[in-house]
């Protein structure tokens, strides 16, 4: 895969809404940690915020009555076509879930994905003279790569691969205004990604045999006559995970390296257990990073029915059918009724503390590729002698519109 490509985020907004976007997410640390004393489960007007630990995975396990609110705009991706990331929990969802369990294999993590990773990050670092760009060159580069070959999904003819997932995933995941100009693009890219995978599973049908990736793994089940793998079964799946899976790497990474850099003591830390080969204790300080500056601070739900959270205690509240629910999941892994000192950075946490992929039925189907694989993209930049953050502001983790990591450069020696 090449490279070059052209700016993947969408230009940044400007003028007062961009100014007080900013200035509330990066308060909202400050703000959370108010309302879990005093009001931890806020309400204003039709939509609840839910601030503790408790509450929140309450929230997450309870789907009969707070459901994902991923319907709509998913529709808009698959052309109308159902996927079980908008499902209840249903035998449908059981059946479509179960389907790509069997093709997306907990066991290729050991056996394969794991030694990619390492591969492609050896190569990069190593590849480069004293400074690398961390968002770009290294974790959105990797992401891309290593999913696109898992997968089976290339760029669509006369489309940039990172372009076009990117903008789906922020439709769905970070458009809460739904902004027109974003929709017009999705409006284009979507249809062209849905044509361009089903022609790639026709490519691999007619051919009968190829590379083994989940594409081939998935024309093979349905030669086999097994539940879950048409066609549409088959596109909509390889599309969510295309879209779902590499944006959220190249906000992670740089991000749990931009906490790491801040903190001397873990940085060093981190550095030595990647050097001592602890892949480990390498993952318990990036997802220790990761539980000061998560990938959100919060995901919506929806109530389908009137409903209660943290019945029988004294923050008790009633939320009505039709509220909108803000998850916030951040704050939970601040909450320090359950988080023990949750200020200290401490990377031998038990991983209970952490809800940085969601709970329960809709819990990040990747979750265990990203528990193995994200920090071993930063260990070879570990690794490197006298890493530290490259002189003036470039030097600092950039967020476009206060979301998207944007640029992080780093030197070593």
């Amino acid at each position: 895969m090449s490279t070059a490509h052209p700016d993947v985020l969408r230009p940044a907004a400007h003028g007062l809404k961009a100014v007080i976007k900013a200035w509330v997410l990066e308060h909202l640390p400050f703000a959370f940690r108010i309302l879990r004393a005093v009001r931890p489960i806020a309400r204003l007007g039709n939509n609840v915020l839910v601030t503790r630990y408790d509450d929140v995975r309450e929230v997450f396990l309870n789907d009969a009555a707070f459901r994902v609110t991923y319907f709509d705009k998913l529709n808009v991706i698959m052309g109308g076509t159902p996927f079980f990331l908008s499902m209840d929990d249903t035998p449908v969802y059981r059946t479509d879930t179960d389907a790509m369990r069997k093709v997306v294999r907990i066991s290729d993590i050991t056996q394969r994905l794991t030694a990619d990773v390492e591969r492609m990050a050896q190569q990069i670092v190593a590849g480069t003279s004293g400074s690398l760009e961390v968002v770009d060159q290294l974790a959105r580069r990797i992401a891309f790569e290593l999913y696109s070959g898992y997968l089976g999904v290339t760029a669509p003819p006369g489309g940039d691969l990172q372009v076009y997932v990117t903008r789906l995933f922020e439709f769905q995941f970070a458009d809460p205004d739904n902004d027109p100009s974003l929709r017009a693009e999705v409006d284009v890219m979507a249809p062209a990604m849905r044509n361009h995978i089903q022609h790639l599973i026709e490519a691999r049908r007619s051919a009968g045999q190829g590379p083994d990736n989940v594409l081939g793994r998935c024309v093979d089940m349905q030669a086999q006559g097994i539940d879950g793998f048409s066609d549409e079964q088959i596109r909509n799946a390889l599309l969510a995970f295309i879209y779902g899976g590499p944006p959220q790497v190249a906000m992670a990474v740089p991000q749990a390296l931009e906490q790491l850099l801040r903190r001397p003591d873990a940085l060093a830390g981190a550095k030595q257990a990647a050097r001592d080969g602890d892949d480990k204790l390498l993952a318990g300080y990036f997802f220790e990073a990761m539980r000061f500056d998560p990938i959100g601070p919060f995901v919506p739900r929806v109530a389908t029915k009137d409903a209660s959270i943290a019945t029988g205690t004294s923050r008790a509240a009633q939320v009505p059918k039709g509220a909108n629910v803000f998850v916030a999941f951040s704050s939970a892994m601040m909450d320090q009724r359950q988080i023990p000192d949750p200020q200290a950075f401490d990377p031998r946490r038990p991983p209970d503390d952490y809800i940085h992929f969601g709970h329960g039925l809709h819990q990040c189907f990747g979750i265990h590729l990203n528990k193995a694989l994200l920090p071993l993209i930063l260990k070879p930049l570990l690794q490197r002698q006298s890493l530290r953050r490259a002189p003036g502001p470039k030097g600092k983790l950039i967020k476009r519109g206060g979301v998207f990591a944007d640029t992080l450069f780093v030197n070593y020696d």
